[in-house]
């Protein structure tokens, strides 16, 4: 094989690979001796068809495979012979691609690599200073805590004869919507629980205002017009009153912060244990987030203090998984939905979103080469039993099966799991410049 490599610039080569004649030629026999013992040609048994006859149906059709064999063969022994470490696993695109029997096979490829990293001290005597979180577990947010434990076991009671609804009350209302005098078809409604103040629309409409200083069995009718362009055409150009009877009145009651309450809970038989199971969920849970602020200060530090190039195909690759992620997420909220009906404002919408993203997809970039990079010099690696955690974690985050989760990194082939081993990577690579942090003060 001969190569020759040219520099496009920090992170880019042009690999020209040419493949001997006599190791394409073999590749052309094997072809046709293969397909020979595969079609059948009328009027002569299998494997027996004259070469020439083959090679004018079939040209076409076996230099496509060949190149499709052989590319990848050579422009990995290419990559390898040149030392170079590609961002990305597939083959680029190919320029200049030239098959000729009888002749070598020559093609230029383009690659995209990892760029150099120099990396800065993050170990003893030179370790990342952390500035101090100090926070700790107050009392308020115990308090807090035990009032959303009271919230979850409140019970409705109705409230006191006469009482008038005020902000927090429940309303039990029927309600019935009328056209012309007549009831509506399909908007009798009876027990409808409503909070008061809550802003929760009953039959599309807001009637907290309506509602309070009511006491049970007022009567509240609102009339809604509607335009001439509504789409239920009974009610086009028309107006409905809609009429609200308050059936009854309830009132939240919380339990009392006794050892009952502790009992009812879980396995406590008295508040102070369940006081002290409280205090510990806090304490952890703020010890993680105290963590998870440290390895964000460790990240940005790790950003500002290295310079680099970035690959540009890794940059653009992670400005469209930002794109995908906000795309998918607006679909899920509702947001804006005719810039997913009308192409030119969806193709408007998703420039935008590369615009607003580009920062924050080449901060994603550089802080992976680097963790990356910081990975190699430890000489980290994934196990298996690491990539089965990872994935068993992805499917209790997402709601899915482990089996359906695998089904879909298989379908996503090596690049799937480059990806997955990357994370994985990253993360043990932080948690290595982590341990070796200093925290101030």
């Amino acid at each position: 094989m001969k190569l020759e490599v040219t520099e496009l610039g920090p992170n880019k080569r042009a690999l020209k690979i040419e493949v001997p004649a006599d190791e394409v030629e073999q590749r052309f026999v094997q072809a046709y001796a293969e397909l020979n013992r595969q079609v059948h040609v009328p009027g002569f048994r299998p494997g027996k068809a004259p070469q020439a006859l083959l090679e004018k149906r079939y040209a076409k059709a076996v230099e496509e495979d060949l190149v499709r064999r052989l590319v990848p063969d050579y422009y990995e022994r290419a990559v390898r012979q040149a030392g170079l470490v590609p961002v990305v696993v597939e083959v680029p695109s190919l320029e200049r691609l030239k098959l000729k029997r009888g002749a070598p096979l020559s093609f230029t490829a383009t690659v995209e690599i990892k760029p150099k990293i120099e990396l800065r001290d993050y170990r003893p005597p030179n370790p990342i200073s952390l500035k101090k979180d100090t926070r700790t577990v107050t009392e308020e947010q115990l308090t807090q805590t035990l009032d959303a434990l009271r919230e979850q076991q409140a019970q409705l009671h109705p409230a006191p004869a006469g009482h008038a609804l005020a902000d927090g009350d429940y309303a039990l209302l029927n309600v019935e919507a009328f056209l012309d005098l007549a009831p509506l078809e399909g908007t009798k409604k009876e027990g409808h629980l409503h909070k008061v103040g809550s802003k929760a629309p009953v039959l599309g409409l807001d009637v907290d205002a309506q509602l309070l200083g009511k006491k049970e069995g007022a009567v509240v009718e609102v009339s809604q017009p509607y335009p001439a362009t509504h789409p239920d055409q009974r009610l086009a150009g028309k107006t409905v009153v809609f009429r609200f009877t308050v059936a009854g009145v309830k009132q939240k009651r919380l339990p009392a912060l006794d050892d009952e309450f502790a009992k009812d809970c879980g396995p406590y038989t008295t508040l102070a244990e369940l006081r002290a199971k409280l205090q510990a969920e806090l304490e952890q849970a703020l010890k993680r987030d105290i963590e998870e602020g440290y390895k964000d200060q460790i990240l940005k530090r790790l950003e500002e203090t290295h310079h680099f190039e970035l690959p540009e195909s890794l940059v653009d690759r992670e400005l469209s998984t930002i794109v995908r992620q906000t795309m998918d997420r607006r679909r899920r909220q509702k947001v804006t939905p005719l810039e997913f009906e009308d192409p030119a404002k969806r193709q408007e919408e998703i420039k935008k979103i590369r615009e607003v993203g580009l920062p924050e997809a080449k901060r994603r970039v550089k802080i992976g080469l680097i963790l990356e990079a910081i990975a190699d010099r430890e000489g980290l690696a994934v196990s298996p039993a690491e990539m089965r955690t990872e994935i068993e974690r992805m499917a209790r985050q997402v709601g899915v099966s482990v089996q359906e989760l695998q089904k879909i990194v298989e379908a996503g082939g090596e690049e799937s799991y480059h990806e997955l081993r990357s994370r994985i990577l990253a993360e043990k690579a932080l948690e290595v410049v982590y341990r070796q942090a200093v925290v101030q003060g």
